[in-house]
């Protein structure tokens, strides 16, 4: 009896472990990518070469260049985009117990989007250009990241509306996110259609989704929210377990669902916006990502937010390193490779549950 008392602790603890070191090895992956990433493009740099330069050793003012102040801003801007993204999609299928809900399918990012155009045409919070490398400049990146927040707060509260329908299924909540992508994308058209032909040119160019076009400003902004709202996130791992097994097993053991439900979807919409807002719309990321991870690491956020967190920046470092080569040294906006990654994915997932329901 002792023995077979004392053996599920030393199972649960191998487990706990196995886990731990999966986490690990998603860290120096990223690592490894992150380095790659500096390493590859127009111009390659021995990986040894970019470590000196990331040293602080002035190996070559082309080098410091390359590395320092084009490459860097744009790799740390896909790790902490990816980063959001996936741990907004890994929030949204907890407290909308969805497995198909994500910033992108549920139309929060086209509401975004529409609101950071909102701003930047009427409101002038971006400067216009007609260059490719810099098409839309925000001049006011809180205003900006404040007026898309507020759109994805809407999408975010007809999603909570229809989600508290009992008739309401994940395939239905994922049709009226097909209805607020087609609503919010009817309204992007219509400010285009009242734009300058410079501002037309920019906006759509904005839209396609590129880490490339965010420097240290908007960075800092980023990684500032991102950092917020992870904190906040990791505080209610066990929430967020509780609410798996339902809202009322989750209410016996005192977690305030409805009001806990209310601020994930607020904070997991803040990260949607600031990335829409200063990189475009990104899609599919907060879907893939929680997908792999949970096939990994299970469903226990305590390790599914962290693994989701580091698979989303992971698929976003490498989507992105890879659009600069396909076509060097032209830059292929990363937004295009994640759509043909992610949309037969989510084909995949939608005949996966039909079958199912059968």
């Amino acid at each position: 009896m002792h023995l077979e008392g004392g053996s599920m602790p030393r199972d649960y603890l191998r487990h706990q472990f196995r886990k731990g070191m999966l986490l690990l090895g998603g860290g120096l992956l990223l690592g490894f990518l992150f380095l790659l990433a500096l390493s590859l493009g127009a111009v390659s740099i021995p990986p040894g070469e970019v470590l000196r330069t990331l040293l602080g050793e002035h190996v070559s003012p082309r080098w410091d260049m390359i590395v320092l102040q084009i490459r860097l801003p744009h790799a740390l801007a896909a790790v902490v985009a990816g980063w959001a993204l996936s741990s907004a999609g890994v929030v949204m299928q907890s407290v909308l117990r969805n497995p198909l809900a994500s910033p992108f399918t549920l139309g929060i990012a086209s509401a975004g989007a529409f609101g950071a155009a909102f701003s930047v045409i009427l409101l002038g919070t971006g400067v216009m250009r007609s260059r490719m490398a810099d098409a839309v400049q925000i001049s006011s990146p809180l205003e900006t990241t404040g007026v898309a927040f507020l759109f994805c707060l809407l999408a975010s509260g007809i999603v909570l509306l229809i989600s508290r329908m009992r008739t309401a299924s994940p395939e239905a909540m994922i049709l009226a996110g097909v209805a607020l992508n087609s609503l919010f994308s009817a309204g992007t058209m219509f400010l285009q259609y009242f734009a300058t032909d410079v501002q037309l040119a920019a906006v759509v160019f904005w839209s396609f989704g590129d880490v490339g076009r965010a420097g240290w400003r908007e960075l800092w902004v980023m990684a500032l929210v991102v950092g917020g709202a992870s904190l906040f996130f990791f505080r209610n791992v066990w929430n967020y377990n509780a609410m798996d097994s339902g809202d009322e097993t989750a209410l016996g053991l005192g977690v305030p669902v409805a009001r806990l439900r209310m601020w994930s979807l607020g904070v997991a919409s803040l990260l949607t916006a600031v990335v829409v807002a200063f990189l475009g719309v990104i899609g599919f990321v907060g879907l893939v990502a929680p997908h792999m991870t949970r096939r990994i690491l299970g469903d226990d956020h305590r390790f599914l937010l962290p693994g989701a967190a580091f698979v989303g920046a992971c698929l976003l470092l490498a989507a992105d390193t890879t659009a600069r080569l396909i076509l060097a040294p032209h830059v292929l906006p990363v937004a295009i490779l994640t759509a043909f990654l992610g949309a037969p994915v989510f084909l995949w997932l939608l005949c996966r549950r039909s079958k199912k329901t059968c």
